[in-house]
């Protein structure tokens, strides 16, 4: 996927837990001004890691049940998930610049988090 997936309450298991990629999954809402900052750095992340990474956005405001479920309160939040469980967080948003290092260094955790799986 080389571009950032919609992802619901209703298939957020199935689109994110239960990816064989690493996904990177933002919380946001339309309303909200870093949200929309940090949406083109989401894309091109996207487009970089397509093959590598999934980028997953959750709106907030239409899937309260996720932001619940992983106590999201404040907006942009990216959780970084592998093999269904969340390996980082991070609230706010970022600059594109710092937004590839830390997925560079989430794809390294998480490569050997499967390595150490095997």
């Amino acid at each position: 996927m080389n571009e950032p997936i919609h992802v619901s309450d209703g298939n957020f298991e199935q689109a994110v837990l239960k990816s064989t990629l690493p996904v990177l999954v933002d919380f946001w809402a339309p309303w909200c001004g870093p949200c929309r900052m940090v949406a083109p750095a989401l894309e091109k992340i996207a487009q970089e890691y397509a093959g590598r990474l999934l980028v997953a956005k959750v709106n907030t405001d239409e899937n309260t049940e996720c932001a619940m479920r992983y106590r999201v309160t404040a907006i942009p939040t990216l959780l970084f998930v592998s093999g269904g469980q969340v390996i980082s967080e991070q609230a706010g948003a970022l600059p594109y610049p710092a937004l590839k290092q830390m997925v560079d260094g989430f794809l390294a955790q998480a490569s050997g988090t499967a390595t150490a799986a095997s």
